[in-house]
């Protein structure tokens, strides 16, 4: 018997993508920017989820935006006077520029959900290695490894105590693994080469079967040549929602953040500023946000005017929730953090090591926004 149904969120958002709020979101931001609409434009389609920028339409043409850098300048001059110098005049343009991009419009989307179907009593996926052309920012085009042609790869949702069989097909012109980070799974369905299994070589699928547990965030990614494979995209989240869902703080928005620091640059969901999509919340809600690092950098992210409080690291409830507002992300960790948007306003929403976020061109790489409405 097949069941084509989807696993339900524990508590999932009943906002429409068109409602009044995502209206209210853009106005929220324009108003925060000191800009009006023109001929009903605005910045972008600011309704959307943080997952990856959608369409939208810049406010302002001008300079390019920075391409995302490891080694971005900043040109601090050695004796400041009255007077600003042209430096600073082109660094004001370029970062107002940035801004009223965001969100840009770029090719390409991550993060969509997973189909499935359950046979015989065990949900089953498939997940494609494919080689693909990924536009990071409006105009740069990298070459990226992905899961089902996105970047990140798509969501797989399960249940907790599922069985779960995931078919994994390899269409790269070179070998690969694929590793369920953060589950209990029997040892030969680790997915490390030579270690528990053969590789995929290409043209071939593997089957993967295990149990879903434990709960929580948790991630897959290619365990073979991971270093040039995850840094250009081989990377998805694995959401397993527990069976009792009142184990889980309440919430009325879950987020992903997906770090990333390879592909070209520094990127959130597979994009970088001004192409990276905005988080948008009506006041008083509540917003899970799931932190996951799949890059090789530590990333403290931080959240302008609001507060996050952590109730889970690596998908394991911590004893004692803490609050802060900035919370630094390991590579390989996942963090849950809810969010009470108690504060309207487009809120900045970043990496601080400033590095990843800002140079004298303005903001780029590891930067987006909550806008509260």
């Amino acid at each position: 018997m097949t069941d084509d149904a989807e696993p339900t969120p524990a508590t999932p958002s009943d906002e429409p993508p068109d409602s009044a709020s995502a209206t209210l979101a853009r106005r929220a931001l324009l108003g925060a920017l000191g800009v009006a609409t023109v001929g009903g434009l605005t910045a972008g389609v600011l309704g959307l989820t943080g997952r990856a920028a959608g369409p939208a339409k810049a406010l302002v043409t001008g300079p390019a935006t920075p391409t995302p850098s490891h080694d971005p300048t900043h040109g601090i001059a050695a004796n400041a006077t009255a007077t600003p110098s042209p430096t600073h005049v082109d660094h004001d343009a370029q970062a107002e520029a940035a801004v009223k991009a965001f969100p840009a419009k770029t090719q390409g989307t991550g993060l969509g959900e997973l189909r499935s179907s359950v046979v015989n009593g065990t949900r089953e996926f498939d997940l494609t290695c494919d080689k693909i052309k990924w536009e990071v920012t409006p105009g740069v085009f990298v070459d990226a490894l992905a899961y089902n042609g996105q970047v990140p790869g798509p969501i797989i949702r399960v249940t907790e105590g599922e069985r779960v069989r995931v078919r994994v097909k390899n269409n790269l012109d070179q070998t690969t693994g694929t590793h369920w980070h953060g589950q209990r799974v029997t040892n030969n369905m680790d997915g490390v080469p030579f270690l528990t299994q053969p590789t995929i070589k290409p043209g071939e699928t593997f089957t993967y079967e295990f149990v879903a547990n434990p709960f929580g965030s948790h991630m897959y990614h290619s365990h073979h040549n991971a270093t040039e494979q995850v840094g250009k995209g081989m990377l998805g989240p694995l959401l397993v929602m527990p069976k009792d869902p009142s184990i889980d703080p309440k919430y009325d928005k879950d987020e992903l953040i997906i770090l990333n620091d390879q592909l070209g640059g520094i990127t959130v969901n597979g994009k970088g500023f001004p192409a990276t999509a905005p988080y948008t919340a009506k006041l008083g809600q509540r917003i899970r946000f799931r932190f996951m690092n799949e890059g090789q950098l530590i990333h403290p992210m931080h959240l302008h005017g609001l507060t996050f409080e952590i109730f889970a690291r690596d998908g394991y409830p911590l004893p004692q929730p803490f609050k802060c507002d900035t919370l630094n992300v390991a590579p390989g960790e996942r963090w849950d953090a809810i969010v009470l948007a108690d504060a309207p306003g487009a809120w900045a929403f970043h990496c601080h090591i400033l590095g990843h976020a800002e140079a004298s061109t303005g903001m780029f790489g590891m930067v987006t926004a909550l806008i509260v409405t």
